[in-house]
């Protein structure tokens, strides 16, 4: 793996994929036990900030992700103050009754809290995911964190059969259209265009896997205990500072949601 320039530093996916993916979780683990609205949002408002900033991701992406956490945030808003309790919040004010459905104010705080949480959550594993590959991830865990390589490469292998299943679905397809396999519409005729596409695509994935077997068998997969690697995933001074970098900002969001509530 080559070493990036001065440009990569603000590249988030030339960092450790380990640093990304393990280093928030004590943020995490904190965004969980809060219980106010004020933390989660701001935590989200800054993680939104460095995806788009750092994390050199498609507009197509980052718009995806601008427009669907305030709507997910909205429905589970809507969705846990119905669920809540009324007599846990019965001292506030009632918006609305439908029938035996009570909408409370306190029902609605709580649910914003717990969306909020939610959303923050969802953003902190957006901004490791959508920056880190799984081949690198699992490299970096084989190489920093002593995962015997059986098991790494193992995951790599299974990392490879999902695109690998994707091109064998899509000439599956192309082939059932070809000898008009399933034609006309309707549910009935989906359900079972969709059923004649799993005995190939089970049989494409057995005959791959065995194939990757005897390719693992002929490059002595398992004889030593240790292997070498042709990708290095480095540890680096700037990654560290990226882990500090983490959890002082995640000091600071609580204390900027201390100072404003």
């Amino acid at each position: 793996m080559s070493t990036p320039g001065a440009a990569g530093v603000t590249d988030l996916r030339t960092y450790n994929p380990l640093v990304k993916v393990l280093g928030p979780i004590p943020v995490m683990v904190y965004v969980v036990l809060t219980r106010d609205v004020l933390t989660p949002a701001v935590v989200a408002l800054v993680v939104f900030a460095a995806i788009a900033l750092l994390g050199r991701v498609r507009p197509r992406v980052l718009a995806a992700i601008a427009l669907g956490a305030p709507v997910l945030c909205l429905v589970m808003t809507f969705s846990f103050g119905m669920l809540t309790d009324p007599a846990l919040v019965d001292d506030t004010t009632l918006l609305a009754a439908v029938g035996p459905v009570e909408l409370w104010s306190g029902a609605l705080e709580t649910g914003l809290a717990t969306a909020l949480r939610t959303v923050a959550l969802m953003l902190i594993v957006l901004l490791g995911g959508l920056t880190t590959t799984g081949a690198d991830l699992v490299r970096a865990m084989t190489q920093q964190l002593r995962v015997p390589y059986r098991i790494g490469y193992a995951a790599l292998a299974a990392l490879r059969f999902v695109p690998r299943f994707g091109h064998e679905l899509e000439v599956i397809r192309g082939a059932h259209r070809v000898r008009g396999v399933a034609p006309g519409r309707g549910p009935a005729v989906a359900v079972r265009r969709q059923a004649g596409y799993v005995v190939p695509l089970l049989a494409g994935g057995i005959r791959h896997a065995e194939r990757v077997s005897l390719a693992m068998d002929a490059r002595g997969f398992g004889a030593y205990p240790q292997r070498t690697d042709r990708l290095r995933i480095p540890f680096r001074v700037r990654d560290v500072v990226l882990l500090v970098s983490f959890w002082a900002g995640g000091a600071a969001c609580v204390a900027v949601a201390a100072t404003l509530a």
